[in-house]
């Protein structure tokens, strides 16, 4: 199989898809019984309190199934990106015959981070779906106030990711246009370019970092209302035994967990966004 045309997602997954549809059922399926483990905790815990230990022993095989396809999952990964990452490079490297080596040298550095977010942030995203699907029935099949706060909470953060994805476009177009001078500027010999060079990559490492602080710490604000407000309310239930109550608590956290992997996302799409843009982009300047 070959990479050709416009070199991208789309056309990764279209190039490679059972490849990459394998990688993420054995995804969907781990975390699938991932999502189940806070509630059969509950269950167990009401379990033993009773004296009974039947559900402690579905818990135990839950554990090992998903230890077996977590294991296998991985293993396969390795081997089926690692042959995506060399056509890609093979089909990149073919596309810009006539760039100088250290434009070649960087954007092939940067396509990797294309198979990457395959391999590495799909999963997390998939995890991050089911997690909040599975989050969301439960909390609402305790209480329908549960669910609402929660939903409420990711409407806020992506709201806030979305006030700042512009800048986080062109913060990382000039962090990559730096990067494509590095070879050159290291075969110029200057110490003092070198230094304008690393002091340039700081200060644009700098910047991003420091708008991701402050989105990230919003965000996070979000989260802990959304925390004490659930434990709040829970304690406000009507007939909740330890287990319910540890259930709920457990759920909210797994949801604020799963949930931030929504702007993190959305910033990693940017930045591919921008990659995609420079990758693909054959015209001399």
């Amino acid at each position: 199989m070959r990479l050709e045309g416009h070199l991208g997602l789309s056309t990764i997954v279209k190039t490679f898809p059972y490849r990459i549809c394998l990688t993420w059922a054995g995804v969907l399926a781990e975390n699938f019984l991932m999502a189940l483990i806070p509630l059969l905790i509950g269950f167990a815990i009401d379990d033993l309190l009773q004296g009974a230990y039947d559900n402690v022993i579905v818990m135990g095989a839950v554990l090992v199934g998903l230890t077996v396809i977590a294991v296998a999952r991985r293993i396969y990964d390795t081997r089926a990106y690692g042959t995506i990452r060399v056509h890609l490079g093979a089909a990149l490297d073919q596309k810009h015959q006539n760039k100088p080596v250290s434009k070649r040298a960087a954007r092939l550095n940067m396509s990797r981070e294309l198979v990457d977010y395959l391999e590495g942030e799909v999963p997390e995203v998939l995890s991050a779906v089911i997690q909040i699907i599975v989050a969301l029935v439960v909390l609402a099949g305790f209480h329908l106030l549960l669910s609402a706060s929660a939903f409420a909470v990711v409407l806020l953060m992506l709201l806030t990711y979305s006030a700042f994805n512009s800048r986080f476009y062109l913060l990382n177009s000039s962090l990559n246009a730096e990067s494509e001078n590095q070879v050159n500027v290291l075969e110029r010999g200057s110490r003092k370019g070198v230094w304008r060079h690393l002091r340039a990559l700081r200060t644009h490492d700098v910047r991003l970092s420091d708008t991701e602080a402050i989105v990230y710490g919003v965000i996070f604000l979000f989260q802990i209302a959304f925390i004490v407000t659930n434990l709040v309310l829970a304690a406000g239930l009507p007939d909740m035994s330890t287990g319910m109550i540890f259930s709920i608590v457990a759920y909210s956290w797994e949801f604020v967990e799963a949930a931030i992997m929504l702007p993190m996302t959305m910033q990693s799409l940017t930045r591919l966004n921008e990659i995609t843009a420079r990758i693909n982009n054959v015209e001399e300047e």
